[in-house]
């Protein structure tokens, strides 16, 4: 069972999961305005992934005899100035929820919680590929040449970029309890 302090937490932590998919749908929108569909797509699959983040934590809370408090999702930004400006952003929105997750798994130790240390071990390793494929995104960018300050770069480069991030897919996690 879940402490009331521990479940809260948890709780809140659904509804980090799904204002990152809504950010990173505003970032897709973003992308189709502005024809990098392939960007598009990439960042659709990113917001696929925080769903099944949250739905991870919903099945868990659910599982352990919690109950499972949708909040209102805040508001998010529509437009970027540049498209390394938007893998900037997600590089900092990806260690934001990084922190998040490490608070979580402090408070688990604090309310002497393992089983919820243990299931956020996961989220722990999906961290660190979350923020290593946001810096690959940022070199990429810088190794085709664009920088912070181009609103919408043109080239080869980009183009093929693009058409590289069009072929990304989405696995569903496990159909695991959690």
């Amino acid at each position: 069972m879940l402490s009331e302090t521990m479940e809260k937490a948890l709780n809140d932590q659904i509804n980090a999961e799904l204002h990152s998919a809504y950010i990173y749908y505003a970032m897709s929108a973003y992308f189709e305005r502005n024809a990098l569909k392939g960007l598009a797509h990439w960042m659709r699959i990113q917001a696929l992934e925080e769903m099944s983040h949250a739905q991870k934590f919903y099945n868990y809370i659910a599982e352990r005899g919690g109950s499972v408090v949708l909040q209102p999702i805040a508001e998010v930004p529509a437009e970027w100035k540049s498209v390394m400006e938007v893998f900037e952003a997600t590089l900092d929105h990806e260690r934001y929820i990084t922190k998040r997750i490490n608070d979580l798994v402090e408070l688990s130790l604090k309310e002497k919680d393992h089983a919820t240390n243990i299931f956020l071990h996961w989220y722990v390793t999906e961290q660190v590929e979350e923020e290593d494929h946001a810096q690959e995104m940022i070199d990429r960018l810088k190794l085709i040449g664009y920088g912070r300050s181009e609103e919408l770069p043109k080239g080869g480069g980009l183009y093929m970029l693009d058409r590289e991030m069009g072929q990304r897919t989405f696995t569903p996690l496990e159909d695991a309890a959690y």
